[in-house]
Order: C-alpha cells, then sequence, then structure tokens
C-alpha cells in the first residue's frame, strides 16, 4: 500500500480541519453555544461528509474526516451517520435521518429520528427514544424504540461494516491524540518557570517527544486498517482494525494523560 495522500484526499482533510477549526468548541462553554450549533450542523450537512461511503469514498477518506474531525472535538454527528449510510446502502433504505445504534442505544443522536444497527448479518431500524446522559459532552445518546428488520447483508459485507466501524472509532482516537499533544505543545513553550518555558527541560521534552511518537506510530497503523477496508478479504481487514483499534486506544491514553501532566 502507498501510505501517501493523494491531492484530493489531501484536500477532503483540509476541508474537514477547517471544519473542525472554524466551528469546533473552543471550549467547554461553547459546548452550549446554540448559535454555533446551528451553523455547525448546517455546513455539515452542505458537505456530504455523512454520505461519504454512498459516494464512493475509501475507508481512508472516510478516516481522514473521522480523524480531523476528533482533532477539533467537533460536536457534530459524524462517525453515526456514516455507519448508518453504510448500512443502508447495502440494504436499499434511506439514510437521510439516521444514526447508527449499538446495544440499547443510539450513538450522534442529534439531528437523527432512527438508528440502524447490524446483529450478525441482519440490519435493524428502531425510531429514537429519551435522551441518555454521556460523560461525553461532544456526542448525544438515546434510547430505542422497538426493532424492526429492514434487511440483510452478506457475511463479508457484514465483516467490513464491522471493519469500517472500528477504523473510524480509530481515527477519532488518533484525532484526539494529535489535538491533545498540539495543545499540550503550544502550552510548553509559552508556560514559564524559573524564568524559563517549561519546554526546555529534558523531562517535559521528553514527555512530548514520548507522546509525539505515540501519535505518530497511531497514524501509520490507522492508515493500514483504513486501507485493508476495502483491499484486503473481509476477515483480514477486520483483524488489521482490531489491531489498529488496541494500539491506538492504549496510545491515546498516554498521549492525553501526558498532555494534563505537561498542564
Amino acid at each position: 500500500m502507498d501510505v501517501r495522500l493523494t491531492t484530493e484526499q489531501q484536500q477532503l482533510r483540509d476541508a474537514a480541519a477547517d471544519l473542525a477549526d472554524d466551528l469546533g468548541p473552543g471550549s467547554v462553554a461553547a459546548l452550549e453555544d446554540e448559535s454555533r450549533i446551528a451553523r455547525l450542523d448546517k455546513q455539515l450537512a452542505a458537505t456530504g461528509f455523512r454520505s461519504l461511503r454512498s459516494d464512493g469514498a475509501s475507508g481512508v477518506e472516510v478516516a481522514i474526516v473521522a480523524e480531523e474531525f476528533g482533532r477539533g472535538l467537533v460536536d457534530a454527528a459524524f462517525l453515526g451517520p456514516v455507519l448508518a449510510d453504510e448500512l443502508a446502502r447495502h440494504v436499499g433504505t434511506d439514510a437521510s435521518d439516521a444514526t447508527v445504534a449499538v446495544g440499547a442505544q443510539a450513538f450522534d443522536a442529534r439531528g437523527a429520528v432512527r438508528a440502524l444497527a447490524l446483529t450478525g448479518n441482519t440490519v435493524t431500524a428502531a425510531a429514537l427514544g429519551d435522551a441518555v446522559p454521556s460523560a461525553d459532552l461532544t456526542r448525544s445518546r438515546a434510547a430505542l424504540g422497538p426493532a424492526e428488520t429492514v434487511g440483510e447483508l452478506d457475511a463479508g459485507a457484514a465483516q467490513r461494516w464491522r471493519a469500517l466501524a472500528l477504523v473510524i472509532t480509530t481515527a477519532d482516537l488518533v484525532g484526539v491524540c494529535r489535538g491533545t499533544l498540539d495543545l499540550a505543545v503550544e502550552y510548553a513553550k509559552i508556560r514559564e518557570q524559573y524564568g524559563h518555558t517549561i519546554g526546555s527541560y529534558q523531562a517535559v521534552a521528553h514527555l512530548l517527544a514520548e507522546a509525539l511518537t505515540l501519535t505518530e506510530g497511531s497514524v501509520s497503523i490507522l492508515r493500514h486498517a483504513a486501507w485493508a477496508v476495502d483491499e484486503l478479504p473481509p476477515a483480514e481487514a477486520v483483524r488489521a482494525a482490531q489491531v489498529a483499534k488496541v494500539y491506538c486506544a492504549r496510545a491515546a491514553r498516554t498521549v492525553c494523560e501526558t498532555s494534563i501532566q505537561v498542564h
């Protein structure tokens, strides 16, 4: 595989990064800014990012957007609608108002009226119920109503969907890694102690260097898993996605803890 992004993929990344930088929450208080949220939802709907797979995008391209949104902690429904769109594409149903459900809860529920889920090879749909409290303030959840079957996937398509789900969740983690590392590095450049910026001290510099190594490694393993979604046999794609998820989840925790320690 060629890990370099094509010109079109770089443009997609830049467009996602611009949206994240312009309309992502700059603070916890911004999560309550209804005007910003309305502009964010409107802009996201206009981009067509939620229907990337229906438009022929690869797993790499979906991961690129998820990573940039994770970096900016974009509090708009993206991962859930993308996965719902992928299910709907296979069973021939509409996903314009849908998100995805896992277990008894729908994720990325803001703006959705129903949720699609994959159980085995069976795709079901359910109306959304009451909002469910969540520790993640950037991602809304909702309970589910009664489910009905809307279609079946063949075994290969079901495995590829699960690989895609793992990949874009991993991409979100990698984006968070990059975002929190950037914050820590910028803080280390301006925070002074004993007359010097804290980034000039080896103890802090080594922490940030280790975090950078983990982040760069996460990007590499994510790119391979995202490529595998479409290019490797389904079972191998799932395995690559599982390995990436494990590695990047551990890396993300370490990088976030490092950022807190630097601050």
